[in-house]
């Protein structure tokens, strides 16, 4: 069944012009080791173009003061560009309203607040689905509720062909289950999981869904209100905005029964020295001062984002992905994983006789940046069957000129390891 919630890839969209937008991304005009810099890291974390680097440091240089609580003119000023950001992250996903949107550190706090807050009300036996493919930031939260408070987990695997395998997790699906935690994109096989499908369900038997779409939420539109999950997760270092900053997406009526994940200042109402009674979401889960500056950088990607035609970009990030597949898949001794269809943009391979940490090392040396080693996916990893991969990961910026530097380069390993 289509997603309707998502916007896939257009391959009839219009071109962009890549020399143009490349020159929006500063580091990018970058030599490494006496190379062009090729930036093929980006599902760690994306670099920043140069509307988020000036919104950052006008942020400390002209506006800077602690946001809400003040009454001079700065703090007015500053709360109004971070509740601007807030009402960018809601437009981005399409919440339907602004306290619908929680700021965090990023999508590992999110996943952490929810496991914390929901987890207030987890039983032992009640149980948790994940699946193989997660991070480990959308894993180690749930086994925390196992560990304390007798959660049990169950695990939905991938299909043969490296798509999540729907008719197993139907299979899973039964009262005792809460919560049902799922990525939208892996970050190692770059499988689009079935949203609407695995919602749909999962609602159907009484469970929430937790969506973490670090990944996802880069390649695709997201419409939470169509989708129907009940929280969705965003952070912003992927989405060509600060570190340290990211979003949940929470549906509103779930927000305001769930308890606060920090004390402190900002998300109370009253306190007495016998009493503490808890703001309305968002500020309930926002205590003491929060990243400012980062929030309003955060915002400025998201508007920087969307000032482009994504359609296009998705076109544009789907032909890198084909080129570098069919290049590298060309290639003996080099063993590609992810084979599910309309996947994301990223390429995850072995090569034989070398190590993925050496390949990296090599790969450096010729101005290509890639990640090498389990990903924060060890139960995947296991799945596979191998310890670490080489992965290249694509963003709006790169060209079809990087994945050929991208395929002599590993050529040149092969070739070295002989």
């Amino acid at each position: 069944m289509p997603n309707e919630a998502l916007t896939l890839p257009n391959k009839n969209a219009p071109a962009f012009d890549i020399a143009e937008l490349r020159r929006d991304f500063p580091i990018l005009a970058r030599e490494i080791h006496g190379r062009p810099l090729v930036y093929f890291d980006n599902a760690a974390s994306a670099q920043k173009p140069q509307a988020v680097l000036d919104a950052v440091e006008k942020a400390y240089a002209e506006t800077y003061s602690n946001v809400h609580r003040g009454v001079h003119f700065l703090s007015s000023e500053s709360t109004a560009l971070f509740e601007q950001a807030r009402e960018s992250a809601r437009n981005f996903v399409n919440a339907k309203k602004t306290e619908e949107i929680i700021f965090t550190k990023g999508g590992t706090e999110a996943i952490n607040l929810v496991a914390s807050s929901l987890g207030a009300d987890i039983e032992p036996g009640d149980e948790i689905i994940v699946t193989e493919m997660e991070h480990h930031s959308n894993i180690v939260p749930w086994h925390f509720l196992r560990e304390r408070k007798g959660a049990v987990l169950r695990w939905v695997g991938v299909t043969d062909d490296d798509c999540f395998d729907l008719s197993a997790f139907a299979k899973l699906l039964s009262p005792k289950t809460k919560l049902v935690a799922v990525t939208h994109m892996s970050n190692v096989l770059g499988t689009i999981t079935p949203l609407a499908d695995i919602i749909r369900l999962s609602h159907a038997a009484g469970a929430k869904v937790l969506v973490d779409g670090c990944q996802g939420s880069v390649h695709s539109i997201v419409d939470v209100q169509a989708l129907g999950c009940d929280f969705y997760v965003c952070t912003g270092h992927k989405l060509y905005g600060p570190t340290g900053i990211g979003f949940l997406y929470g549906r509103y009526e779930h927000l305001k029964q769930m308890r606060p994940y920090h004390g402190g200042g900002e998300m109370i109402q009253v306190v007495t020295k016998d009493n503490v009674t808890y703001a309305d979401p968002p500020h309930r889960f926002e205590a003491g001062t929060p990243p400012i500056a980062e929030a309003i950088g955060l915002g400025a990607a998201l508007e920087y984002l969307g000032s482009l035609d994504r359609a296009a970009i998705a076109a544009h990030e789907s032909a890198l992905l084909a080129h570098a597949t069919e290049e590298l898949g060309k290639m003996k001794g080099v063993t590609l994983f992810g084979r599910a269809p309309n996947k994301g943009a990223l390429v995850t391979f072995s090569t034989e006789g070398a190590h993925p940490h050496d390949v990296s090392t090599l790969l450096d040396r010729a101005g290509i940046a890639v990640r090498a080693g389990n990903h924060c996916a060890q139960p995947l990893m296991e799945r596979l069957g191998v310890t670490a991969t080489t992965r290249a990961s694509f963003a709006l910026y790169n060209t079809h000129e990087e994945i050929d530097a991208l395929v002599r380069g590993v050529h040149n390993v092969l070739e070295l390891f002989k």
